[in-house]
């Protein structure tokens, strides 16, 4: 079965055509990024000339999927938008929220019975709505998009920050907070900065232990965590057509950690043939009659690509080494030969305790085979694991096919178990069994984000990310400084063995299997049908509006937090058990920023001052939830001010949406990063940052803050801080903003979904 075929038939038939035009009016090579971007416009009468970096374009996605933690809020709001059917393809997939602990069978059952509630709540929108539904346990959501919904030239938005794994397949595909994935589904356009386009040329080929995602974690050390902010990484060059279309969907997958928008691929004969394996002959086929002018850059870009890209990096495959990224960040990038001596020198826990493989990065057929491909010559060897060792496939067909090719039972037999198709230890949804759960220790995965606690709720547990293959021979040796390029272990009867290069496939020999892959298609009316949330729930509740702009300034903000350092959406809401309310607002707010340092009170966590009480009985500090709920109690907002970077990570968008929901009406940022600044605007919360970066400085504990200009708000013109010190004296400063037009009516009507809701009800009247 090919999902939505009429939709893709209609989108190559008209490609061609529209890149011509495209082509045209801009009297320029156009790169695949602007090929595809073009042909998405919302109006496609519009001229298609944009500025990089700086103009605001309104898309019209193919698609939008969207995973369980994060499509409970999305739907929540959809709910709210007034219509009975989604206007685009639409998908939910049950991942997030099934920890990893005994194995897949008994997590399953478990995960079930725990989230049956939330389960029947998106099983049931679905129906009502017209969404596609995967039920627990038919995998990761980018593998699954990846096997059934991504083709060439397509465009997708996903709740989810890894959504750019569909570049894999060519596809632009981004990661957004739910409010996006709401507008989309309830037909409005898709606003987003026309991206910077940043070209990867590849050269060579990937030989011995060297891997795809050698690749990414090479290239994010040279990019850094925000070296992609608002821009696409685009491949091209010989080397890319040598990598597997999964492979080149794991260095798509975790271009996130670099900031990207999105990261792509050309279409190639990889791409072809990955398409016909999960039974989609005929996007292949379409594909092949529009490539050479459609989905790959022009020649004159392949030529000259400094021309037309805005930075042009290198990489060579055949000279590319296996890399260790970590701890604490996924850009700390180290060749292995450099990372051995590395790991010594700064004292990291030698000592490897887990080893993790799998995750929406590196779970395809390929990568099992060739990760089993080490695990096999180990029992041959007389090896086995040292560390405990934990494999996650990515899907059900994945997992049956492995399963049937004996790929499970070759990691079983080094002391290996597998987990259930989804998320878990890579989200903090892992029941971690450890003697002390708070001392320092290592583990290696072969996941994409490693940020102090988000595997284990242990900040000392240092995280590496390594390729499969990699981490299953560091696995075996039980230490984090072995190079199996170099190294030997030595076996049961005392010999010194060396391991060799693993093999794989990047495509089963046999062809993929699957009995039940886990989905559920919608009513064809869904119209009758009521979903039902109870008043009592503890898991889901229902949305009310945020209240619009009052007309008036921000004054007499009360600093909530000023946080130093990395701040990310984990540190803004945790995940892990915090999970579970990800569909109840109320609840999951009483974690609002408790991972954030303060930059006072001696760099406490989830510890900021309560002036509130203090006025009244001396200096007391709490929870920041618990202090935000003061403030709101008492009719105050409250404002967070951070330093760079601020909400990196995920796209959740419970990080914009609980600081609204308590009373945060501002944040004052160094930098922000790309989702999460769209996600504040999104939620009515006004998203600023200094003008001169060394403001920060200036604010104090006790601050009260007015924002100024409000009145005169509009695009380009900066607004003014007033810091009302507790000693009398003022300071005040400009800050920057990056609102356009629409985007100040979404503050003013008090969110986007508000302004949706009265677009919406003016066309019905």
């Amino acid at each position: 079965m090919v999902f939505d075929i009429e939709m893709i038939r209609r989108r190559y038939a008209g490609m061609a055509e529209a890149v011509g035009r495209i082509r045209q009016a801009s009297g320029s090579a156009l790169t695949l990024a602007e090929k595809i971007l073009l042909t998405h416009l919302y109006d496609e009468g519009q001229q298609p000339v944009f500025r990089r970096g700086e103009d605001y374009v309104n898309f019209a996605p193919d698609r939008v999927a969207m995973q369980d933690a994060t499509a409970q809020m999305a739907l929540l709001q959809f709910m709210n938008a007034g219509r009975s059917r989604v206007a685009v393809p639409s998908t939910v997939h049950c991942d997030h929220l099934i920890q990893a602990d005994r194995g897949s069978d008994a997590d399953l059952t478990v995960a079930r019975d725990v989230n049956r509630e939330v389960y029947d709540f998106l099983a049931s929108v679905s129906n009502k709505y017209g969404i596609g539904f995967w039920r627990p346990g038919a995998g990761i959501i980018h593998q699954v998009v990846l096997e059934n919904y991504a083709f060439p030239g397509g465009m997708m938005i996903g709740t989810d920050s890894h959504t750019p794994n569909a570049g894999g397949l060519g596809m632009v595909a981004v990661g957004v907070g739910g409010a996006d994935a709401a507008d989309v589904m309830s037909g409005m356009p898709w606003e987003l900065k026309m991206p910077r386009v940043i070209g990867v040329k590849l050269t060579g080929k990937l030989n011995g232990w060297a891997s795809p995602k050698d690749v990414i974690l090479k290239l994010a050390g040279i990019l850094t965590v925000k070296g992609g902010t608002n821009a696409i990484l685009e491949y091209f060059g010989p080397g890319a057509e040598t990598i597997s279309a999964t492979g080149k969907a794991t260095i798509c997958n975790m271009g996130a950690e670099v900031g990207a928008t999105t990261s792509l691929f050309p279409y190639d004969a990889k791409m072809g043939a990955y398409l016909r394996a999960t039974g989609r002959g005929e996007v292949a086929e379409l594909a092949d009659g529009v490539a050479a002018e459609c989905l790959t850059a022009d020649a004159a870009v392949r030529e000259h690509p400094e021309r037309y890209y805005d930075r042009v990096i290198e990489i060579d495959l055949s000279a590319l080494e296996p890399y260790v990224n970590g701890p604490f960040t996924p850009d700390a990038a180290a060749p292995i030969s450099e990372f051995v001596r590395m790991a010594r020198e700064k004292g990291y826990p030698e000592r490897m305790e887990v080893g993790l493989i799998g995750s929406c990065t590196n779970s395809s057929y390929e990568d099992l085979t060739r990760a089993a491909s080490v695990a096999r010559q180990a029992a041959d060897k007389g090896l086995t694991v040292r560390s405990q060792f934990v494999v996650t496939p990515g899907s059900e067909q994945v997992r049956h096919t492995a399963e049937r090719d004996g790929l499970l039972a070759d990691f079983e037999a080094i002391g290996g178990v597998v987990m259930a198709n989804a998320c878990g230890a890579c989200i903090g949804q892992w029941r971690r069994a450890t003697d002390d759960s708070t001392r320092a220790n290592s583990i290696v995965t072969s996941f994409n984000r490693n940020f102090a606690a988000r595997n284990d709720g242990n900040p000392q547990t240092h995280a590496f990310v390594a390729s499969p293959e990699l981490t299953t021979a560091l696995t075996l040796a039980g230490r984090i400084t072995f190079n199996p390029l170099t190294d030997t272990l030595v076996n049961e009867r005392g010999e010194a063995v060396k391991l060799d290069v693993p093999r794989g496939d990047e495509l089963p020999i046999q062809g993929f299997s699957v009995d039940d892959a886990g989905y559920q298609a919608p009513a064809e009316d869904g119209s009758s049908m009521t979903v039902v949330i109870s008043p009592e729930s503890q898991r889901l509740q229902r949305l009310e509006p945020f209240a619009a702009w009052d007309g008036r300034d921000l004054e007499g903000l009360r600093l909530l937090i000023k946080t130093r350092g990395k701040c990310t959406t984990d540190h803004i809401s945790m995940a892990g058990p915090w999970l579970r309310f990800r569909g109840h607002l109320e609840n999951i707010s009483e974690n609002l920023l408790m991972g954030a340092t303060n930059a006072f009170n001696d760099g406490a966590v989830n510890s900021v001052l309560d002036p509130m009480v203090s006025e009244r009985e001396g200096r007391k500090y709490d929870k920041v939830s618990a202090v935000a709920k003061n403030y709101k109690a008492k009719g105050l907002g409250s404002i967070v001010v951070a330093q760079e970077n601020y909400g990196e990570g995920s796209s959740r968008e419970h990080a914009a949406m609980e600081p609204r929901f308590l009373g945060v009406k501002a944040v004052l940022a160094q930098s922000f990063a790309r989702i999460h600044e769209t996600n504040l605007k999104k939620q009515g919360i006004l998203a600023l940052t200094f003008a001169h970066k060394a403001d920060w400085e200036k604010v104090r504990e006790d601050d009260t803050i007015s924002v100024l200009g409000l009145r005169e708000f509009a695009p380009g013109v900066p607004l003014t801080v007033v810091l009302h010190h507790a000693d009398g004296t003022t300071e005040q400063f400009a800050a920057n903003h990056t609102y356009n037009a629409l985007q100040i009516e979404w503050f003013r009507a008090g969110s986007a979904l508000n302004l949706i809701k009265q677009k919406i009800g003016k066309k019905d009247e």
